[in-house]
This record gives C-alpha cells, structure tokens and sequence, in this order.
C-alpha cells in the first residue's frame, strides 16, 4: 500500500537509532514511530526525529496534525521487556482513557487510533493510544486534557503531547510533563518526519504477550496478575489447573464447529451430535461460562487469557468423552485467535499477518481436532438471523454488525489459520442440506466413526 513518496529507509532508521541531544532523558525512552488509523482504516506512519527541513509526513497526517485545528496525542508507557502485571495496568489505564476521551468537551474533536512503536520491529516497547483532533482549536481542550491527566495520581499515567506547524509548513511535536512546583509544562519540540511502512504490522510480534497466547502458561501467567481485582479469576485458574498440562485425545473424532454469530453454530452442532451420537461441548466450559460477561468487559488481553484458559479446561473435557464416543465443540482456539487478531492489528484486511505467519498456528500444548468446520452466510442473512434472536449480546458481537472491517478481519483471519485450517461451509441453503454437507466432510476427513 502506498503512502505516498517514502524516504530511504536505512538513511531513516540510522537517523532515528542514533544517539541525538534531547530535550529531556523522557523524550529519549519513547518510542520514534507511529502508526496512525485514518478513516476508512487505512494507516499513515510518521516519526519524531531530526530530518533534515524540507522532509515533509504523509500529507494525510500533515492534514490531521497541522492546522487548522490542534492534535494532542496520549499514550500508556509500558516499559521495554515488562511483565504481564505491567501488561494487563497498561491495558486497562488503555480501556478507561477510551471511556473518557469520548465523554464530556471531547465529543466535539475526532478521536483516531494511534500506536507507538521503535523501528526495526521486535516485540516489546510497544504503547497503545490515540491522537486526538481538536477541529476548533479550543483551549479547553488542552485544559480538559491536564485535568484528566492529573487525576492519575499513580504510575503509569498517560503521557501527553501535542502537534503544532509553524510557518516554514514543518509539524513538531511538543512532550507535556508534570513538574514539582510548576504544574504542567512543555519540554522542547520534536520534528515530524516521514517514516517507512513497516513490513509487518507493528503490534504483531506483541500478540503472542496480549491475547493470541501460544500455550497455556501465558494466558495463566494473565489471569494470575488480575486476581487482586477480579476475584473470578483465582477460581478459573484453579479450574485450568486441575487439568493435566498435556491431554491426549481419544480414539473417536473429535470436530470443532467455528463461525460468526448468526451463522448457525448453534443449530449444526446440536444436530450434527444428535446424528453421530455425539458428545456436544461448548468453549467456553459451562464450569466457567457463567463469569463470561465479567470477562467481557475487560481489554482484550485479560478477556482473551479467559478464553484461552477455558480452550484448556475444555480439552480435557474432550480428552475424557474421545475416549466413549465423538465429541463435537461449539468453538475453540481458532475463535480466540482469530476475534484478537481483528481487534487488536489496527487498519484495514491489508494489514493483518501475512498467510502463513506464526500467529495463525494452533498452541503445541492445545489438544488438537481432526477436523475445523468454519460455518459462512452473506452478512446481510447473518444480520436477519441475529435480530430475530433477540439475545443480549456481547461487545464484539455488536461490533460484527456495526463494523464492516472488524468483521472481515475475523473472517480472514478464519481462513488463514494452520494446522488444523478450517474447511468453508456454506450455511445459508436449508437446516437439512448444510447439516448433509457437514456430516459428508466429517466422514470424509475424519477415521471411521
């Protein structure tokens, strides 16, 4: 995707990782780049660094930052190699920063996805956070702004900037800090510059930290830090850890039924069981199933480590009942997976992992099924079906139907999994005809039953 004319990216990173007199040793531990979701979600990169004049940002984010109007940036610091405690803080000061910019004078400025990352890739030193775009130029905005931020008293507290040109049309960003005695105060001013688009989405090598967990110790290793808040937690980790850390399954099939709602997942699963005699589960277990609306409303690492737990308590399940008879699963790993994936890669379907990418491959502890069906119907039939439920709804539920490009994103995201993959079926025509599609597939990739 082109961004316009790009500036040499060896020249760009060496001027960006050398050492450079900054304004205050702060400035010098953010990260230099960002990556900046613009309507239509597309994303603009640009950088703080000290390009030679004359080297002007993407004219996208020279529209958003420059004047008119005035663009303040805030972003939660997570330390360079933190642990999950300084993970899940950062994310929740994350949730309740979003809470507040769209209440109160802000409703009136535009509020736009914004990542901060170091160049060359790599995970860690990532900070999540939003620009935010004064259309009026208000200096209530700025005030509301401070206030907010002095209401955090403890660390870590947003950081925030804002954006300003001047006449020679050159954009500089301008770090806020608390000082003992003086208040809130500018410390110096950085240059915008244009950045190179990265080859790979810059939260990607994060996500094995934040939600698309490899194997069962790091969702554990999440819930365990959320306990002093989420009593729940303590109980679903001593659940996952009554289960045995490696589970085999038995020597009947075992098929995991995957789709958006709408599609009919409830409906196939009940009937394929009923026609194979077998054994029906759901993901997450009904031991846990009932904390599931808690969960819900965490950020996506905690609701994420939740589900990937429930993943595991149910695979012994599984490893139980294949034992006795086929065992079918309304959902498992492919879905917490794939719901992370389009939440957290910002900007449209061009910028989730590449086919065949790491992230899509099933966790190596995880019992694994003979076979994953991935139940499709256009979205407008997905729409009539959900409204005639008439069932209360999750968060990403209602984002499925109010966002076009989250949902593509999660159906993608579907078809790119590995090891297993998931095999498309057609759930529109009649119960009875997707129901003989499903039981054919299954007979035909799974042993005898």
């Amino acid at each position: 995707m082109a961004f316009g004319r790009r500036p040499r990216v060896p020249l760009l990173l060496a001027r960006l990782s050398r050492p450079r007199r900054a304004v205050c040793a702060r400035a010098m531990e953010l990260p230099r780049c960002f990556a900046l979701e613009l309507p239509g979600c597309t994303l603009a990169h640009f950088a703080v660094g000290d390009e030679a004049p004359g080297a002007h940002p993407d004219p996208r984010v020279a529209a958003l930052l420059g004047p008119p109007g005035r663009s303040y940036s805030l972003s939660v610091p997570v330390a360079e190699g933190a642990g999950c405690a300084a993970r899940v803080r950062a994310a929740r000061l994350h949730e309740r920063l979003l809470h507040q910019l769209r209440r109160g004078p802000f409703q009136l400025c535009q509020l736009h996805r914004l990542l901060c990352y170091r160049p060359g890739g790599g995970a860690g030193g990532l900070q999540h956070g939003f620009l935010l775009h004064d259309p009026r130029d208000s200096p209530d905005t700025r005030s509301a702004l401070l206030a907010l931020l002095a209401a955090y008293r403890e660390a870590p507290r947003p950081l925030l900037a804002e954006f300003a040109g001047d006449a020679g049309l050159q954009l500089w960003r301008r770090p806020w800090e608390l000082q003992d005695q003086q208040g809130w105060r500018q410390v110096g001013s950085e240059r915008v510059v244009p950045a190179p688009e990265p080859a790979l989405h810059p939260v990607v090598p994060d996500l094995p930290s934040c939600g698309v967990f490899p194997h069962r110790e790091a969702a554990r290793a999440v819930l365990e830090a959320c306990t002093s808040f989420i009593p729940e937690a303590r109980a679903v980790l001593d659940l996952a850890d009554r289960c045995p850390e490696q589970v085999q399954k038995g020597k009947f099939p075992v098929i995991a039924i995957e789709g958006l709602d709408g599609t009919g997942k409830s409906t196939v699963t009940q009937s394929v069981s009923d026609s194979l005699r077998a054994v029906l589960l759901k993901s997450p277990p009904t031991c846990i199933s009932q904390w599931r609306k808690i969960f819900d409303d965490e950020p996506t690492i905690i609701r994420r480590a939740f589900y990937s737990l429930g993943n595991y308590i149910v695979a012994s399940q599984i490893a139980e009942e294949s034992t006795k008879s086929p065992v079918i699963i309304d959902r498992f790993w492919h879905s917490t997976a794939t719901y992370t994936l389009a939440s957290e890669v910002s900007g449209g379907l061009q910028h989730l992992p590449p086919t065949h990418h790491p992230i899509y491959q099933w966790p190596r502890d995880l019992l694994r099924p003979d076979l994953v069906l991935l139940l499709t119907v256009s979205p407008e039939e997905r729409m009539q079906r959900i409204e005639g439920r008439g069932l209360e709804r999750t968060r990403e539920e209602v984002e499925l139907e109010t966002d076009s490009v989250f949902r593509q994103k999660v159906e993608e995201s579907y078809r790119r999994m590995e090891d297993p993959g998931c095999h498309v079926v057609d759930a529109s025509p009649s119960r009875e005809k997707v129901l003989q599609t499903v039981l054919s597939l299954i007979h035909s990739n799974c042993n005898p039953l």
